[in-house]
């Protein structure tokens, strides 16, 4: 994770000074390295600032930012990157190279906006940039095509526009879409957008199609079974392997050849898993036991608040005795149990169970760092998810030690996790049919309307709150990883028909497991989980109760005063 800062102002208006505090913010997000590059326009009418920090996850070094070369009358090409290349035109970045400087060499060989396109559309992977192409004399800037890192943009009087992996409490910022890439001539002073692909009827969305050696990612399958029904989803069903086959490689991009920090030696624990105890979450934390070293550790990370609604509730229930409200909270129970489910399955590795335990004064303490943080979002249910991924990535908090005495109970010892990689589950309910919803639109109109809702559900992902939630936990010098949003297992996903994700048509009974994501409970099954496979879907502002702090009337929508 690295942090961007980019001024393109006017020549007759000064540069904004970074403050104090965003300058604190951006170094938070890449404690390794701080950069910044100057430059004017050929013409001399546009003055530009770029400020890169560094997180230093790729190659054998840290790579200095804004990657730069000081050729040209206005002082050369200039890239701010802030993402993952886990691969480039098709072949996968080795583990020595830095993503950055293949992806620049590209980009400085370009000679028009189509190349520069040619460039961006060869990148397999998440990713924010802010890029100025001297020869061209233009400035691009986005996001990747599903949204998985933050960009931000102002417009201020005068014609200047800031960019910026997080905002700095002045002025209207505005999330860049997902779209397309968005450029500024410095010519002719307009700005444009340039789409991923050019819209076509067969596919998902403008957001959803990217070029470059995928060709597109892909074509949602919108066929229905046949009158005569098709076969049901098994353990051993063709989907069931296939997704296995997705997750490993998806997941090897992600967790191997992580390096250690530059200020450490060597460490065990590189990886960390933002961990419910839910399905998603520890089939992730399974798959890792097969892929990682044995001697690498693997952190679970679970978050549990003290809601004061809830806690006086559970005191009054329990007459007087003592309460830990913490160990009550439902993802606390769940992460527990599943925590002891991996240990049996995987002798032999070392999973640490981190319960990170957020008394209500400490949450206090922290809320308008974190409503700050996820500026421009602002209502409720924004703060409640937020608050539950920023502490949990902070990786605060106690582990259990196990006592020599059998009889006694093990003690807390307080820990900090230092993996800098996360894992999050995020993009299996939407691929897999995971919501209420989806199950609701089977019940109303069969595979016709579970169809409609899943294609509904995937166009949106681009839409969805990743700019936020990186925000969030980016700020504790963590990057956070998708293994279900890699481009390639998202073209496997949509490619698949309903009924081999999630066949509805089918009880519990005849499989063992719910229908909602069934592909995927069955795929926990096979590797061993069949308490997991069962787990119900959660959302995590109520199993780590950030939700209806003071109020159990209030709204999610309801915007924060």
């Amino acid at each position: 994770m690295c942090g961007i800062h980019a001024v393109i102002s006017p020549s007759s208006c000064s540069l904004p000074e970074i403050s104090p505090e965003l300058h604190q913010n951006l170094v938070n997000r890449g404690p390794d390295y701080f950069g910044q590059v100057t430059r004017e326009s050929s013409d001399g009418r546009w003055k530009l600032r770029f400020t890169s920090t560094v997180l230093a996850l790729r190659g054998d070094r840290v790579t200095k930012q804004p990657l730069h070369d000081d050729s040209g009358s206005g002082g050369g090409n200039v890239l701010c990157w802030n993402g993952e290349g886990w691969k480039f035109m098709g072949e996968v970045i080795g583990e020595h190279e830095n993503d950055g400087e293949v992806i620049y060499r590209g980009l400085k060989e370009a000679r028009s906006v189509e190349e520069v396109m040619g460039v961006w559309r060869g990148v397999e992977g998440p990713f924010a940039f802010v890029f100025y192409c001297e020869a061209l004399q233009r400035v691009f800037w986005g996001r990747d095509r599903l949204g998985r890192r933050s960009l931000m943009v102002r417009r201020l009087e005068g014609g200047a526009v800031v960019l910026g992996s997080i905002a700095d409490g002045e002025g209207k910022w505005e999330e860049v879409e997902a779209d397309g890439v968005y450029s500024l001539g410095l010519g002719d002073g307009v700005a444009r957008r340039h789409d991923w692909v050019e819209e076509g009827e067969n596919f998902v969305s403008a957001k959803f199609c990217p070029g470059g050696s995928l060709g597109f990612i892909g074509v949602f399958n919108k066929a229905l079974p046949s009158p005569e029904g098709e076969t049901p989803l098994t353990r051993a069903s063709p989907s069931v392997r296939a997704l296995k086959d997705q997750l490993v490689e998806s997941l090897k991009l992600r967790v191997l050849n992580i390096p250690n920090p530059p200020s450490s030696g060597t460490g065990k624990t590189r990886v960390a898993v933002l961990f419910s105890g839910g399905l998603d979450c520890t089939v992730l934390a399974r798959l890792c036991h097969d892929i990682l070293e044995p001697h690498q550790e693997i952190d679970l990370l679970n978050v549990g608040f003290e809601n004061p609604r809830v806690g006086a509730r559970l005191k009054k229930e329990a007459n007087g005795k003592e309460v830990d409200l913490y160990e009550a909270c439902p993802d606390r129970i769940t992460g527990r149990k599943s925590f002891a489910e991996l240990k049996n399955v995987c002798p032999g590795r070392v999973f640490r169970f981190v319960a990170v335990n957020v008394p209500y004064s400490k949450l206090q303490a922290h809320r308008q760092q974190i409503i700050s943080l996820i500026h421009p979002h602002n209502t409720v249910m924004d703060l409640s998810i937020a608050c539950a991924l920023y502490f949990a990535a902070r990786g605060q908090g106690s582990v259990r030690s196990e006592s020599p005495d059998p009889d006694s109970e093990p003690s807390p010892v307080s820990y900090t996790s230092p993996a800098r990689v996360l894992l999050s589950g995020l993009g299996a309910d939407e691929l897999f049919g995971g919501y209420s919803r989806h199950a609701a639109a089977f019940q109303q109109d069969g595979y016709t309307g579970l169809v409609k809702e899943l294609l509904r559900d995937v166009s949106r992902l681009a839409e969805r709150n990743l700019g936020r939630d990186d925000r969030v936990m980016a700020h504790w010098g963590k990057e956070v990883r998708f293994p279900f949003l890699d481009e390639r297992l998202v073209k496997w996903a949509i490619a698949t028909p309903a009924w081999e994700k999630c066949d509805f048509e089918r009880e519990e009974e005849k499989s063992g497991v719910e229908a909602a994501k069934r592909v995927l409970r069955l795929l926990a099954m096979e590797l061993g989980m069949e308490g997991v496979a069962k787990e119900k879907k959660r959302a995590i502002q109520f199993g780590s109760r950030t939700a209806k702090m003071e109020s159990g009337r209030d709204k999610g929508t309801a915007l924060l005063s």
